[in-house]
């Protein structure tokens, strides 16, 4: 397998002197491509820390990332942006969609930023696998939580990037919702060969990766196979 991504001994430091805090400590870790991978772990154990380190979203104190052949460490800000826009698809809690913009606008908004033309027949397969044609000229308010979530999906999708960062996607949906969300990811991975990698709290929700990464107190405590939702939660326990 190619990793996409790949962490080299991170450490992220907060603070000073007494008062210094380790988010991470010594982590190293690395995604294959077109896999689905989940991170989880308690507050504070550093998830969100390391995803945002991993997507170019925060630097690290030490240590070495490599996306799609980048080290990320060698780029400037504003090089960094750019291959956030070319590489990276983001798909959030809150869905972050402008209300302002319709759904169709919202899913083309990275190719818009970037000056990319739109890839038509990639557009209409993606639409027809999130299901939100009938609402491609609603605005966010006017559609449902999981319809945001879809045109989220999509929107982090339309780019074709190396690699897509969920950060908790189905925390702010209900079951249902979350998986019709759930299912778009694995669906993303099986038929498109897309790399995803998302933080989630929710064992049912990890139970849907390929792989399963849980960090403690900034460190990898666990890298293993997916388990059914029972599995993560006995994981989880027997860790904590």
């Amino acid at each position: 397998m190619t990793a996409i991504v790949s962490a080299r001994e991170l450490t992220r430091r907060y603070g000073e002197g007494e008062v210094a805090v380790d988010a991470l400590a010594d982590v190293s870790v690395e995604f294959d491509a077109a896999r689905f991978a989940a991170i989880m772990g308690p507050s504070g154990s550093g998830k969100s820390t390391l995803m945002h380190i991993l997507a170019g979203l925060d630097r690290p104190t030490n240590g070495t990332v490599t996306l799609d052949g980048t080290e990320l460490g060698t780029l400037d800000d504003r090089a960094l942006t750019l291959l956030r826009r070319q590489k990276v698809g983001f798909i959030f809690q809150t869905f972050n969609l402008l209300p302002i913009l319709d759904a169709r606008e919202n899913i083309l908004l990275p190719l818009s930023i970037a000056g990319r033309s739109v890839d038509q027949e990639w557009f209409d397969k993606l639409i027809d696998a999130v299901g939100i044609r009938d609402r491609l000229h609603h605005r966010p308010a006017q559609l449902s939580g999981g319809q945001q979530q879809r045109v989220a999906v999509a929107r982090a999708l339309v780019s074709r990037p190396a690699v897509v960062f969920a950060d908790e996607p189905t925390g702010n949906l209900d079951s249902s919702a979350s998986g019709e969300v759930l299912a778009l990811l694995r669906l993303a991975v099986d038929d498109f060969d897309q790399t995803v990698v998302m933080v989630t709290h929710d064992a049912h929700a990890a139970s849907n990766a390929d792989r399963l990464v849980v960090l403690g107190d900034g460190r990898i405590v666990h890298d293993g196979d997916a388990l059914d939702a029972d599995g993560v939660l006995d994981l989880m326990k027997s860790l904590s």
